[in-house]
């Protein structure tokens, strides 16, 4: 594909912008952490099968179909470009450093814009000095362009059919499969190893992360069978409760765990493409099945919560089987897992949880 330069594309952007009456924006860079993304009754996580031909990773074209199209990339790329959340992950732990990719918007606890796993992943691989977009406020089409990609990986993103029509402009680019926002960590490494032209890779990688869940799991034969639902409650409006479905990534790496949720709340999901619902407190009781509530929160708001006349009655809250994790920490940013971050937060979530669902039997 001829690529443009970084100044036609700006014209080209601003062109677009003006005839859409400077229409929607790209759907935000974070991925869905304040009311953030398998089918919501389907719960079993599996491998897709993002090429229609038989091709290893050495014969080319590679074809990758995927909710905004087909992206077909003729040549293994060389220069690695990503785009919003976790998808550069994907590229370090496969050894490849991208040319560039876009610096992370919550959970960082300094400027870096990098979060500890990839700045630990960027050390081990002698990176000292990251090409990072700043663009947590809407894709820096300029600067992605001047980093000069053969692919832009974007698999676990909210980008528009708009931004992957500018971006296909720039190289081929590799989106989501389903959904924005709703791709699981083994669809992350899936794609976007495949459209490194790494496949074979990246199933070795999932392999091993699989065996490192597994081998932490062991220690918390607790944790199996319970119920858990994803809560995200606001102590100034207590009203309504946003609730991520099983489609979010975040949900499904709670599946994976071995949890699952209640009848009562997959009930209530009537759109099997979205990552969320919004609860009414009068339907409060379709929480009294959960086991578990997971949601981004600290102590303050738990006590707010328990002191409720409503939301205080939930069993989960009455006896603190709750696992809040705190803002602007690694593991808020790791709720929605990779394989680097999973390796490096994986031993802390896991006993928030097993120490949440022991409070049952106290």
């Amino acid at each position: 594909m001829k690529k443009i330069s970084s100044t036609a594309l700006i014209l080209m952007v601003s062109l677009i912008l003006v005839l859409a009456g400077c229409g929607k924006q790209s759907t935000n860079s974070t991925p869905n952490n304040d009311a953030a993304p398998n089918d919501s009754a389907n719960t079993e996580t599996s491998t897709p099968e993002p090429t229609d031909a038989e091709q290893s990773n050495t014969e080319y074209p590679i074809i990758i179909k995927h909710a905004l199209g087909e992206t077909v990339i003729d040549s293994k790329p060389e220069r690695v470009a990503t785009i919003q959340w976790a998808n550069h992950d994907i590229a370090l732990a496969l050894g490849v450093v991208p040319v560039g990719f876009s610096a992370a918007n919550f959970g960082v606890q300094d400027d870096s814009g990098l979060l500890p796993w990839t700045a630990e992943k960027l050390a081990e691989l002698d990176v000292t000095d990251p090409n990072v977009y700043q663009d947590t406020d809407g894709l820096d089409f300029e600067a992605i362009s001047d980093s000069d990609p053969d692919v832009i990986l974007a698999a676990y993103s909210g980008i528009t059919q708009e931004d992957y029509d500018l971006l296909s402009q720039i190289a081929p680019v590799v989106p989501y499969p389903t959904a924005p926002w709703a791709t699981t960590w083994r669809e992350q490494v899936t794609y976007n190893a495949t459209g490194m032209g790494m496949k074979a890779e990246g199933e070795q990688l999932i392999k091993d992360t699989e065996a490192l869940i597994q081998e932490k799991l062991a220690k918390y034969p607790q944790i199996e069978g319970k119920k858990v639902v994803w809560v995200n409650f606001s102590a100034q409006d207590l009203s309504q409760l946003h609730i991520y479905t099983p489609i979010d990534s975040r949900v499904s790496f709670l599946y994976e765990l071995g949890m699952e949720y209640p009848e009562s709340i997959t009930s209530q999901i009537t759109d099997p493409k979205s990552y969320s619902l919004q609860l009414s407190a009068e339907n409060i009781e379709a929480l009294y099945d959960a086991d578990l509530i997971v949601g981004y929160g600290n102590d303050e708001l738990y006590e707010t919560l328990k002191a409720d006349t409503v939301i205080g009655k939930i069993p989960a809250i009455e006896r603190g089987s709750v696992a809040f994790i705190t803002s602007d920490t690694p593991l808020v940013a790791a709720g929605t897992p990779n394989p680097l971050s999973i390796a490096y937060t994986i031993d802390e979530y896991l006993a928030l949880i097993g120490e949440a669902i022991d409070k049952i039997n106290e």
